[in-house]
């Protein structure tokens, strides 16, 4: 695979990723727990897909095969980056929507 396809295939699977988290959060805002949690598993799985390339990537500059670094790398790695933080911090968003959830149902019925 050329750096070219390499940059290209990582910018798709981060930016699926990111979107499908951002649909689970919507999801999970309208009560939709279980819809919310399969999308950020598809996620996580186009994360873990990428996040092979980039440590193959790594493991040939190890090997003293340089790569170069162009623009559209770093912005492919920012890409990456950005998928991953918002996946973490849509999980734990999720969690805090379950757990206010709970906490109104308590109210509700006591």
């Amino acid at each position: 695979m050329g750096l070219e396809e390499i940059v290209f295939t990582i910018i798709s699977h981060a930016g699926s990723a990111k979107s499908m988290c951002f649909e689970a959060l919507r999801l999970a805002r309208n009560g939709d727990f279980q819809t919310a949690e399969a999308l950020i598993n598809k996620a996580k799985e186009e994360l873990y897909e990428t996040h092979d390339i980039q440590n193959n990537m790594i493991q040939k500059e190890a090997c003293g095969e340089r790569q170069e670094v162009t623009l559209l790398l770093m912005h492919a790695e920012d890409h990456l980056m950005n998928a991953m933080l918002a996946k973490d911090l849509i999980e734990e968003m999720i969690e805090m929507y379950k757990e206010n959830k709970k906490y109104r149902e308590m109210l509700i019925n006591d």
